[in-house]
């Protein structure tokens, strides 16, 4: 497959737990690397990725995700009924951390910083800073915060738009 001259990616990040915030920071950085001019817009949980120290701090939750892989230690997949049980989103948010250290897959603070270096340019969503008692001196530095018309005029001329 020939690669496409990809202008212009514009991402929409929503969520905010460890396994939702790889695919739009490796699809911002796959873009950039491509010579993309690359936009994040980061709403509700996702905001969650942008507040300082935020990134380390990201959870895997077990609760109601089958998808979820056995464990190593295990012969066969645990009931997805044992992830209700309390500590068990630490126990699984170690396990994927050391799973993603294991396999030498960049950590969500490395894909921030390595995104930013790009030029990705990130942007809070203002509304839901309202609405989570967020101010801009609580985030990382970022191209700045803008409402749904900003990120409109940022998406109408973009070659890719993903919500994610």
């Amino acid at each position: 497959m020939a690669e496409k001259d990809l202008k212009k990616v514009v991402l929409v990040v929503s969520k905010g737990n460890l396994d939702e915030a790889y695919p739009p920071l490796m699809i911002a950085t796959g873009a950039a690397a491509m010579g993309a001019e690359v936009d994040m817009f980061f709403t509700f949980y996702g905001i969650d990725i942008l507040k300082k120290g935020g990134a380390d701090k990201l959870q895997l939750s077990p609760v109601g995700n089958p998808a979820m892989p056995k464990p190593d230690f295990s012969p066969v997949p645990i009931p997805n009924i044992v992830s209700a049980l309390p500590g068990m989103t630490p126990i699984a948010t170690a396990m994927m951390k050391k799973k993603i250290k294991d396999t030498g897959i960049m950590s969500i603070p490395d894909l921030v910083k390595s995104a930013q270096e790009m030029g990705v340019r990130f942007w809070a969503c203002t509304p839901t800073m309202k609405l989570m008692n967020i101010e801009e001196a609580d985030l990382i530095p970022t191209a700045g915060c803008i409402g749904v018309v900003g990120f409109l005029d940022m998406a109408a001329d973009a070659d890719v738009t993903l919500f994610i």
